[in-house]
């Protein structure tokens, strides 16, 4: 990457030892969903390998700080500064940010690589841990890391002046700050020499002695045990200022996290030539505010310079992330809320509150009309072509012949569309690597066991039941395959199913069914589904009667858009001008909604 305009978005900055505020991830917690819910995705893995969550040791009455969380088992403070930079990342993204970079320092460069979609949350999760593990292994407590206020050179004759081999330079901050590891002997006799040479110095809030030459015996092992971990394609660039350059889309990754656990980070020279390339605006993503305040020391703090925080406190002890977001969104670097979008180009004379006094009273009118004018231009006919809903001619039914399509089954195409998406969204590689024809393994390399799970995950989506054991799922190697295995069965199941199940029908009479409109409760878990994955929270926080917009931050604007695809999903038609959106503030109205409408829908279709 070269030249400014390489650069139009931020540089994205993730923390590692001491990257950890309590009280700001709690308030953050408290107003951004995304924050739990990377915590859970870790507590999945936390759980697996020592048997208890981390979400309780940090969400608590009262705000927990990195010092107490040293004191549990090492990984605790290591996944809470993990997560908490993942978090943050999820935050600004989904408020429209798009980084042109991204960079770790130290623990944040795996943090970073799965940022950009190098790995999944949950096997950064793993690395972290192995990462731990091994340096404990070889550790063993007895490390410690002291920041020094001087410069790289200045710091290795201090070195000098001390007799111990494991004592390193593992960190350029910048020109007046170097951090030194090793041994804590070794350390408590730097603390005192610089103490004699008045030298400013400060000890870290780490668990070992990290980025030192004595680790070189653990890190093969920690490569062999990463480097079968699944990697997706780098989506963002990740520059390591350990490496000094950025990772190439190709290379292991496992083998060079591995080298990180002798090399020095230098930061400065990172941060100096991303600047020098045209990086402009710097943003740390993550606890305190520790690589913010480097920044302008590095680079000297031109005026052309923006360095911003999220998860730290700031004056008047409140979270800086909401006000990071509305800078980037005045710089044009983030989306603004819906609502105000709208304002902004339907009547940007009125306040935001005026129009959202009008929205609140007319906004379903509008969106309504909306919804009817996007139907009819779906169903006109184009370019002089006659639509399909005049030609009466019928497509193909699930044994392909014309005019036997089973009602409730949706198209072919549709299925392949969302399994597409199942699959990226599990896998975190991007749509677009899923051709039709790729083979999942040779090509993407996604092993057998987890296609198995991914192909329960689409099956379970669409309400299939499990396999015969004569099931061999090599005879569907690409998601072609896959998606006409998955409408065959569909349409072989919702007939059968339309035509035998007693369940109550439309007027909840039992054995009145109408064919092919799925239960109550499958409507509920589709569109539970479709809305998660939309909004990418956890499935868990959509119960039943949570209210999606003051409970879960749902605008109206946001709620219009989910109710059209879940209204598409299930091909239902548009709904009419006295439709009132507020009527259905949670998922389960929604989903009632939606299975009343099926039922009258699909009985008028077949009277006709």
């Amino acid at each position: 990457m070269t030249g400014t305009q390489q650069y139009a978005g931020p540089v994205l900055l993730f923390p590692g030892q001491g990257g950890f505020d309590g009280a700001a991830l709690s308030r953050a917690a408290d107003g951004y969903p995304q924050v739990r819910a990377v915590f859970e995705q870790i507590d999945t893995v936390t759980r697996q390998f020592h048997g208890r969550d981390l979400s309780p040791a940090l969400f608590r009455d009262t705000p927990v700080e990195l010092t107490e969380l040293l004191k549990d088992e090492p990984w605790v403070s290591q996944l809470a500064i993990y997560g908490a930079s993942l978090a943050a990342h999820r935050v600004l993204t989904e408020h429209g940010v798009r980084p042109s970079a991204l960079v770790g320092h130290s623990l944040g460069e795996i943090t970073a690589l799965v940022a950009a979609g190098g790995y999944s949350v949950e096997d950064g999760a793993r690395i972290v841990l192995r990462r731990t593990a091994a340096i404990a292994g070889r550790d063993g407590g007895t490390g410690a890391m002291v920041a020094l206020a001087v410069s790289p050179s200045r710091a290795r004759h201090l070195i000098g002046l001390v007799d111990s081999e494991r004592l390193a330079v593992a960190t350029e901050n910048h020109a007046a700050q170097t951090v030194l590891s090793g041994a804590r002997e070794a350390i408590d006799q730097v603390k005192a020499i610089a103490e004699q040479l008045r030298i400013g110095c400060a000890e870290l809030d780490a668990a070992f002695a990290f980025h030192n030459p004595s680790l070189a015996s653990v890190a093969p092992d920690f490569a062999a045990a990463v480097r079968d971990l699944p990697r997706g394609t780098l989506s963002v660039p990740v520059y390591s200022p350990i490496l000094q350059r950025f990772y190439d889309r190709g290379e292991s990754l496992g083998d060079r996290l591995a080298d990180h656990f002798t090399l020095p980070v230098r930061f400065s020279s990172a941060i100096a030539f991303l600047h020098e390339h045209g990086a402009r605006t710097f943003v740390e993503a993550g606890g305190r505010a520790a690589l913010t305040s480097l920044v302008p020391k590095i680079l000297g703090a031109p005026d052309d310079l923006t360095a911003l925080s999220t998860l730290s406190v700031g004056r008047g002890n409140t979270l800086r992330l909401p006000d990071t977001l509305a800078e980037l969104q005045r710089a044009g670097l983030a989306a603004g809320d819906g609502l105000e979008s709208l304002r902004q180009y339907l009547a940007p004379e009125l306040t935001a509150a005026e129009f959202s006094t009008f929205w609140t009273t007319t906004g379903h009118e509008i969106t309504a009309l909306v919804n009817q004018r996007l139907s009819d231009f779906r169903t006109a006919p184009q370019d002089d072509a006659v639509g399909t809903a005049d030609t009466g001619a019928a497509e193909p039914g699930a044994d392909g012949v014309p005019g036997a399509a089973v009602v409730g089954v949706p198209g072919r195409d549709e299925v392949f569309v969302t399994v597409r998406g199942l699959y990226a969204r599990a896998l975190e590689y991007p749509e677009e690597v899923f051709t039709p024809g790729v083979l999942l393994e040779a090509e993407l390399g996604v092993d057998s066991v987890k296609q198995v799970e991914l192909l329960s995950r689409a099956s379970e989506h669409f309400g299939l039941p499990a396999r015969g054991a004569d099931f061999r799922l090599a005879d569907f190697e690409t998601l072609d395959k896959i998606a006409d295995l998955i409408h065959h069965e569909l349409g072989a199941l919702r007939g059968a199913v339309g035509a035998e199940r007693p369940d109550a029908g439309a007027e909840g009479v039992p054995g009145a069914a109408v064919v092919g409109v799925p239960g109550r409760d499958e409507v509920f878990v589709t569109v539970r589904g479709l809305y998660a994955r939309a909004l990418e929270y956890p499935e868990e926080v959509f119960t039943p009667g949570v209210l999606l917009e003051a409970e879960l931050g749902v605008d109206s604007v946001k709620q219009v858009e989910l109710l059209s695809r879940a209204s598409e999903h299930f091909g239902l038609p548009a709904r009419g001008a006295d439709f009132r959106l507020a009527d259905f503030e949670t998922l389960d109205k929604i989903a009632d909604l939606i299975h009343h409408e099926l039922s009258g829908h699909r009985l008028q279709g077949a009277s006709a």
